[in-house]
């Protein structure tokens, strides 16, 4: 589980230096602009780096913060994949595409690996 998640944080943090290109803010109208993202970074950022820590200690909550983790990742993508949709032109440069990709891919492997995770210690009565 610790490798997707890393694979997951670490697209996800290329990803928000992508929008940070893109004036993200200005997509999702985020009070403050620059500064509002910036906040919100702060604490997603902070939030997920410490999810990484309970992941890498093994602590109660890794699978709660591995499945926050994985759904913002592949959440992250299927809204630019909406975006896409709606006819927006950011973040259709091939490297952004990419790390979009990887967030899909990586995010629903963190996600499929916290489940096998947690059956697995159902099935051995620890959970």
């Amino acid at each position: 589980m610790e490798r997707w998640y890393l694979a997951t944080l670490l697209a996800l943090i290329l990803h928000q230096i992508d929008a940070a290109f893109w004036q993200e803010w200005a997509l999702f109208g985020v009070p403050g602009g620059v500064q509002g993202f910036l906040v919100f970074n702060l604490i997603a950022v902070g939030a997920l780096l410490h999810g990484y820590r309970q992941v890498v200690l093994a602590k109660p909550s890794a699978r709660a913060y591995a499945r926050l983790c994985g759904a913002v990742g592949a959440g992250t993508a299927m809204i630019h994949v909406g975006f896409a949709a709606a006819g927006r032109d950011e973040f259709l440069l091939p490297l952004s595409i990419a790390t979009l990709a990887a967030c899909l891919v990586a995010g629903a492997g963190l996600l499929v690996q916290s489940r096998r995770a947690t059956a697995r210690l159902q099935v051995e009565g620890l959970d």
